[in-house]
């Protein structure tokens, strides 16, 4: 079981959808308490799961670099960079390895990272590490577009749609957004796969054990169409959510 004890912002005040606001000043990437665990989980995923982990599809090599050099420019405190070297906050060495941009990226952030390029009218997913998915599968979704992607979201209606697609349009270098979600769980794993065709059963709010929480940032990748949809995980025990029903 591998929990945070807090969340940087209150998940019990949600923004209507897409519940989208500047990042601002605040880091692109965060380390919190669960980092030296969700690392171990990600190698251990990576190693033993690796297809179901990471996957792409024919995305634009030119922005793979792009996103591995943007990504190290960009790591929070705790980390350095020297060479071809990146050293960790729980000090760990991790190699940056060209030829595996995104296992490289899954050793190094607890963050899942998600290349989206835009082919024709929409943005597509043609790469990423998703070592914690909230009941989808990334082989399910590699090479779809965002309508796809959110295949059984029922909050997910065609004005949202076009609403994000919009703000994927949108987005500018240097001026991240992002957003969050909350769902409550029975099962505090993180790796929870679920097929688009086996909806996440309905849990009753207030009696589920686990918050889950997803700090999702998008920024466009400079001179490009492409945008990096990175995602922090963060599960409380219903304990130390303040606000909800049983925090202490």
């Amino acid at each position: 079981m591998i929990l945070q004890t807090s969340l940087p912002y209150d998940v019990l005040s949600p923004r209507p959808l897409p519940g989208i606001a500047p990042l601002g000043d605040d880091p692109w990437f965060l380390v919190d308490d669960a980092y030296a665990a969700q690392m171990a989980e990600r190698a251990r995923l990576m190693a033993t799961r690796r297809d179901d982990v990471i996957a792409t599809d024919s995305p634009d090599t030119e922005n793979v670099t792009k996103m591995l050099e943007t990504v190290l420019a960009h790591l929070p405190p705790g980390f350095a960079r020297s060479g071809e070297t990146v050293s960790c906050a729980d000090g760990r060495r991790v190699t940056i390895d060209p030829t595996d941009p995104f296992g490289t990226l899954g050793h190094i952030l607890q963050n899942d990272i998600c290349l989206m390029e835009k082919r024709g009218d929409e943005h597509v997913l043609t790469g990423a590490v998703l070592c914690f998915p909230a009941s989808w599968r990334l082989r399910e979704k590699i090479g779809r577009p965002l309508t796809h992607i959110h295949i059984p979201v029922k909050s997910y209606t065609d004005d949202i749609a076009r609403r994000v697609q919009r703000l994927f349009d949108g987005v500018r270098p240097g001026m991240p957004i992002w957003r969050f979600n909350a769902l409550w769980y029975e099962d505090p794993a993180l790796f929870q796969p679920r097929s688009a065709t086996a909806p996440r059963p309905l849990t009753e709010v207030g009696k589920t054990p686990y918050l889950r929480s997803e700090r999702q940032v998008l920024w466009r990748l400079p001179e490009s169409d492409a945008v990096l949809f990175t995602i922090h995980t963060f599960m409380l025990a219903r304990s130390d959510v303040p606000g909800s029903a049983g925090a202490a």
